[in-house]
């Protein structure tokens, strides 16, 4: 089992991947394989393509998801967010059903508005949303800061374990026979009419 981790930060080593290592270690004390992925840099300096290439195929082995952003102008950066739009467009189907969270790192505030954008794009995919003791969301300037924030990284710890759970609860069910239902045909509803 393994769950995909996508830094959409500026700064490879920064604050959102500070958060991320510390779900992912508790990812990995439950067993849980992870794979941090980069993609803040290459989202908007003509490399998208390359990069949601790379995270499309990660993606169809992964059996779960988490999407970290920094917060900029009380919103997920606009790294991250090119990069789901065209991630979600071209691979949306291998990731329905997979579990996923969001996790927002900030000096200050802007966090639940950036969860709720980050958390929309796994909803309107039918991808059940992890949460954890409270919104999965570190306070801090700096790398350091962020390690200082004990109820922020407990809060990720928990979103490993919460994880790493219901990947085991999925899995445990598709063993015993248990699939996702049949999907009815969408219906678009258009209101300029």
């Amino acid at each position: 089992m393994k769950v995909l981790l996508i830094n959409g930060s500026r700064r490879k080593s920064g604050c959102t991947y500070t958060a991320l290592c510390e779900a992912a270690g508790a990812l990995q004390k439950e067993g849980i394989e992870t794979e941090i992925l980069f993609v803040g840099l290459d989202a908007v300096n003509g490399n998208i393509d390359k990069a949601v290439k790379e995270a499309g195929e990660l993606v169809k082995e992964a059996d779960g998801i988490i999407v970290g952003s920094p917060v900029y102008y009380a919103s997920p950066s606009g790294e991250v967010l090119s990069f789901l739009d065209r991630l979600f467009w071209l691979y949306g189907n291998d990731m329905k059903h997979k579990p996923a969270a969001a996790v927002v790192s900030a000096r200050r505030a802007g966090t639940t508005a950036s969860l709720d954008v980050l958390n929309k794009y796994f909803m309107i995919n039918e991808m059940p949303v992890v949460s954890s003791q409270y919104w999965n969301m570190v306070h801090g300037n700096s790398p350091e800061e962020v390690m200082q924030d004990k109820e922020g990284m407990q809060i990720m710890r928990t979103l490993g374990r919460n994880m790493a759970w219901l990947i085991k609860c999925i899995a445990a069910g598709r063993d015993q026979g248990i699939v996702t239902g049949s999907p009815e045909e969408r219906v678009h509803t258009n209101f300029i009419r």
